[in-house]
């Protein structure tokens, strides 16, 4: 799983604007469940507090599922955020989330 995710915070989590979309779909509490697409990766949103993230992939007109795992809200949001720091991205919270 850990290769997985590090694969997901460096290709999804790699521009400010990308990140602010990402954060604030994990963060919004109007969203329950849904997807959000990524460049390469989908987040599932099981709920308010799971997240399945996978690689789809379109072979012979059929959807395949790659690289999935699952983690928690707080798990997903500390690894998001640690990355972006790293990045030197503006780190956002809950509150400019749902603002």
């Amino acid at each position: 799983m850990q290769q997985i995710l590090q694969s997901f915070l460096e290709l999804e989590i790699s521009d400010q604007e990308y990140y602010d979309g990402i954060i604030r779909f994990i963060y919004s509490g109007n969203i329950r469940s849904g997807e959000y697409e990524c460049n390469q990766f989908i987040i599932q949103k099981m709920d308010l507090t799971n997240f399945i993230i996978y690689e789809e992939y379109t072979i012979n007109g059929k959807r395949e599922i790659h690289n999935s795992f699952s983690i928690s809200k707080n798990k997903l949001i500390k690894a998001i955020n640690a990355h972006a720091k790293k990045q030197k991205f503006i780190v956002r919270d809950f509150k400019w989330a749902n603002s």
